[in-house]
């Protein structure tokens, strides 16, 4: 591999840049425009293509309201895990507009008869797959 390719942590890096951005709801143009680059570059930058310089990552945790840290796995950096960095972890599964869809009608239903309802009816078709 080239020093200066991607790699592993470009497609980690990634993953948690789409994830904030669609937690907040923007495109990937809109997340362009505060950066001043192309919507391309977002696309290969959450896609691990291009990698991700320092100033570069400040300006997009800015952009996304988020320390710089919230991009980078503590476990690398020999810290403990913690309740945030499980949550990060928990919400990369949920890397596609579908998941976070499914997630938001579970979170709006009050009921909790319904939601286990619901959970048993999504577990049942994923068995059945």
């Amino acid at each position: 591999m080239n020093a200066r390719s991607s790699g592993k942590y470009d497609l980690a890096l990634g993953k948690r840049i789409r994830l904030r951005r669609v937690e907040m709801k923007i495109s990937q143009s809109e997340l362009a425009d505060k950066l001043g680059v192309s919507f391309q570059q977002v696309q290969k930058y959450e896609k691990g293509v291009n990698r991700v310089g320092a100033a570069r990552l400040q300006q997009v945790a800015t952009a996304l309201d988020v320390p710089v840290a919230f991009f980078f796995d503590q476990d690398d950096l020999g810290k403990r895990a913690s309740d945030g960095k499980r949550e990060v972890e928990s919400l990369l599964f949920i890397d596609s507009a579908f998941s976070l869809r499914l997630l938001r009608a579970y979170a709006s239903v009050k009921n909790q008869a319904v939601q286990r309802q619901f959970v048993s009816l999504i577990e049942s078709i994923a068995a059945n797959e």
